[in-house]
């Protein structure tokens, strides 16, 4: 039964992988408005009633999709790091930034912030999700201790970073993941002196 029950899951679950690719594929090509369920099942070479058991429409699938990919971000952040464990920006290094090769890995659905008429929601929840995640994952200590308002220190160095990222993407990733990741640890060395992983805050 257990068997038979995860053979299922699993199935369930690739069909829900290729609906999803079939989204990002088709909106890349056409545009989100312009994609319709039947443009989805016959790109993923499915049928409609099969589509039906998995989602209610386009934009269920959407929000999976969004939702299912942002909170692998979250937690892709916190794989490096041991909670509690203060590390210094000073010994960082490609490891500490997996987050930049969680987004490398699926580069594919994050290609789609270079698109104007692209999934819902993207372009404010993605770097929405990089300030939940400096705001409730870390703490950081400034250079020298120099006092700063906190909330206004992390606003400014996560949208900072996102706006690396973005760049990095639009360029078509031209950029290795290791020159990335090194510039970005040269750049968080004239600002931050440590930082303390506490884990996520669900």
């Amino acid at each position: 039964m257990d068997i038979e029950q995860n053979t299922t899951s699993q199935r369930q679950n690739r069909t829900k992988e290729h609906l999803k690719q079939a989204l990002i594929d088709l909106i890349k090509e056409k545009g989100y408005h312009s994609v319709t369920v039947k443009n989805i099942v016959d790109y993923a070479s499915y049928n409609r009633s099969t589509f039906y058991i998995h989602y209610e429409d386009k934009i269920d699938l959407a929000e999976d999709l969004r939702i299912s990919m942002l909170q692998g971000l979250l937690t892709s952040v916190g794989e490096p790091y041991i909670p509690g464990n203060k590390v210094y920006t000073a010994k960082l290094n490609a490891p500490s930034f997996n987050i930049v090769s969680f987004i490398y890995k699926n580069r594919n659905f994050f290609e789609l912030i270079n698109y104007e008429d692209t999934l819902p929601g993207l372009h404010t929840h993605f770097p929405q999700t990089i300030l939940k995640i400096y705001k409730e994952q870390f703490v950081f200590e400034t250079i020298n201790n120099i006092p700063v308002n906190m909330d206004y220190f992390k606003r400014y160095t996560a949208y900072g970073f996102y706006g690396l990222l973005q760049n990095w993407i639009q360029q078509g990733f031209i950029v290795s993941q290791e020159e990335f990741i090194q510039e970005v640890i040269n750049l968080t060395k004239t600002h931050i002196y440590s930082l303390k992983y506490i884990g996520k805050n669900e």
